[in-house]
């Protein structure tokens, strides 16, 4: 059995952008069922109406963009992409919002956390 490497060319990331109606309370019920589904399947806000997943191949992407498909919603325009980790890490971020350190969801650690000057 041939062992892979998991390297930043295998390690695959999933987006899901999504543009749907949201005039009626049916559209809202529909648009907020999808992305709950993408929530449950392990996607995370990337922005509004942007997922993302983290996958560690690309047949395992495959896996959970089919899952996607099952649960598309009669209506609206959804896009799925599928990078690779290389491809991830070399986005460029930009925000004219300051960042609040503390509401990140994704944290580091601190070695000097509690430690008074």
């Amino acid at each position: 059995m041939k062992r892979e490497r998991l390297n930043a060319y295998r390690i695959m990331w999933v987006f899901v952008s999504f543009d749907l109606p949201t005039y009626t309370a049916e559209e809202r019920k529909n648009a907020a069922r999808f992305r709950k589904e993408l929530i449950k399947d392990g996607f995370r806000m990337f922005q509004y109406s942007s997922y993302v997943r983290h996958c560690p191949s690309s047949d395992n992407a495959a896996v959970h963009v089919r899952r996607v498909k099952a649960i598309l919603p009669e209506e609206g325009n959804i896009m799925i992409m599928t990078i690779t980790d290389k491809q991830f890490s070399m986005i460029e971020c930009f925000s004219s919002a300051p960042v609040h350190h503390e509401d990140c969801e994704y944290s580091t650690l601190s070695l000097f956390d509690g430690i008074d000057d």
